[in-house]
C-alpha cells in the first residue's frame, strides 16, 4: 500500500531498497529556501541496521503489508518471552532480542500487540504508558537551576531513566515505553 512519505510515523513498517524497515524516528524539516522534507531514521528488520534518509513530500514510499494480533504477556525465561493469544488461546515464544531493553517492562497479563510479517513474529509493541516503580533516584542538590534538571533514576526493573527532582526512591511513575522517558507521577 502506497502511503505519502509525511505518513510515516514512529512504528511503522516500509518496504524500502528491497528490504524491511522499521520507522525509528520523524522530523518534517521545512527550510527557509528549497521544498519540504521528512528526515527519517530506519532501522532493518531482518539485518538489524540503520539508515537516516531523507524523502521529500511529494515522494510515496510502500508500507509493508503487516498482522497485527493482540497477545497476553505471561512470563519470560532465559532467552524468550512468551505470550498467548487473546482468542484461541494459543501460545508463542519471542526471543529477547527481538523485543529488546523493552522485555524489563512487561509484566504478567500485559497486553501487548504482536506484529508478524509472513507469521514471523518481528515486533512487539508495548502500551504507550506503562507504571512503574523508582527504585533508586539521587538526592535533590540545593542550588540547582529550576530549568529542567532531570536527575538519574533507576526503576524496579533495573532500566536507568532521568526523571525531575521531586520525584524520590519509591514512587510511582508513568513511563512513556517508545521513549523510556518519565511521563508523570502517580498519586
Amino acid at each position: 500500500m502506497k502511503i505519502s512519505a509525511n505518513e510515516m510515523k514512529p512504528g511503522m513498517i516500509i518496504e524500502y531498497k528491497n528490504d524491511y524497515w522499521t520507522v525509528l524516528k520523524t522530523q518534517h524539516v521545512k527550510p527557509g529556501k528549497g521544498g519540504a522534507f521528512n528526515q527519517v531514521e530506519l532501522k532493518s528488520v531482518i539485518k538489524g541496521t540503520k539508515l537516516n534518509e531523507r524523502f521529500r513530500s511529494s515522494e510515496n514510499i510502500e508500507k509493508a503489508e503487516v498482522d497485527e494480533k493482540k497477545f497476553n504477556f505471561l512470563y519470560s525465561d532465559e532467552n524468550n518471552c512468551h505470550f498467548m493469544d487473546n482468542k484461541n488461546f494459543e501460545q508463542i515464544s519471542i526471543s529477547k532480542s527481538i523485543i529488546g531493553e523493552k522485555n524489563k517492562l512487561l509484566k504478567e497479563n500485559l497486553e501487548v500487540t504482536i506484529t508478524f510479517m509472513e507469521e514471523k513474529a518481528i515486533s512487539v509493541d508495548l502500551p504507550n504508558n506503562i507504571e512503574c516503580k523508582i527504585e533508586t533516584t539521587d538526592a535533590v542538590v540545593k542550588g540547582q537551576t529550576a530549568a529542567s534538571s532531570y536527575k538519574p533514576a533507576k526503576l524496579d526493573n533495573g532500566i536507568n531513566i532521568t526523571v525531575p527532582p521531586f520525584i524520590e526512591s519509591g514512587e510511582k511513575i508513568i513511563l512513556d515505553t517508545r521513549t523510556l522517558e518519565y511521563v508523570k507521577k502517580v498519586n
